[in-house]
C-alpha cells in the first residue's frame, strides 16, 4: 500500500514536471522565430563567373555583450583573438554554403537604416578545411567569414557582401580594415521569409 503512494505521487511529479519542460520549450519556440535569407554569391575580379548560393538562419541576435567581447579580444589579440573569441561564442545562426554542410554564426547584429532598409551583419569563425591544414597555405591566416545584407523596402534592390575568408586588422591610421582573402563576393537575389 505504502509502496502504491509513493509510486502514485512519483507518477505525478513526473507528469507535472514533464507538463512544464513542454510548456517553456513551446514559449521559448514561439519567442524565438529563425529568420531565413537565401542569397546568390557572386565572384568579383580573380573570381568573376563563380556563382554559389548562400542561405543564412538567423535563431537569434548577438547582444551589447557579446560586441564588448570581441572588441576586447580584438584590441588584446588582433584576428587571431578575435577568431578565438567567436569560436567560444555560442551560435546565432547558420550558414550554408553551396557544396558544404554549413556552419554556425556566432555574432550576428541587426540594424534600421535612416531610409527605412535594414542591414544584417554578421561574422563567425570558418572551418579550416583539412587540405588548407596539411598544405599549410596561406588561407589558414584568414580564419573569418563575415558579411553584410542590406534589406530595402524594396526587396529586388537588396544587395549584400559576402567575405568567405578574411581577416581583421588595424591600419596606419589606427582604424579597423578587413583583409580578404582574394576577393569579396556581391550578393543578390537576396530572399527573406521567416
Amino acid at each position: 500500500m505504502r509502496f502504491s503512494k509513493i509510486t502514485a505521487l512519483l507518477g505525478r511529479t513526473a507528469v507535472v514536471f514533464l507538463l512544464l519542460v513542454v510548456a517553456s520549450v513551446f514559449a521559448v519556440a514561439q519567442k524565438k522565430r529563425s529568420i531565413y535569407i537565401s542569397a546568390t554569391a557572386m565572384g568579383t575580379s580573380t573570381q568573376m563567373g563563380r556563382i554559389i548560393n548562400i542561405d543564412l538562419i538567423v535563431s537569434d541576435l548577438s547582444n551589447n555583450e557579446d560586441k564588448s567581447a570581441l572588441i576586447e579580444a580584438f584590441t588584446s589579440g588582433g584576428s587571431q583573438g578575435l577568431a578565438n573569441a567567436l569560436d567560444k561564442m555560442g551560435s546565432k545562426g547558420r550558414i550554408r554554403i553551396t557544396g558544404t554542410l554549413g556552419y554556425d554564426v556566432n555574432y550576428i547584429r541587426d540594424f534600421h537604416l535612416p531610409d527605412g532598409s535594414r542591414m544584417v551583419r554578421f561574422i563567425t569563425d570558418r572551418p579550416i578545411t583539412f587540405g588548407e591544414s596539411w598544405g599549410s597555405t596561406r588561407s589558414r591566416d584568414y580564419q573569418i567569414t563575415m558579411g553584410e545584407v542590406i534589406i530595402h523596402k524594396d526587396k529586388k534592390k537588396s544587395e549584400g557582401r559576402l567575405f568567405p575568408a578574411a581577416m581583421v586588422r588595424l591600419n596606419k591610421q589606427n582604424e579597423i580594415e578587413v583583409e580578404a582573402y582574394q576577393n569579396p563576393w556581391n550578393l543578390s537575389n537576396i530572399r527573406v521569409s521567416k
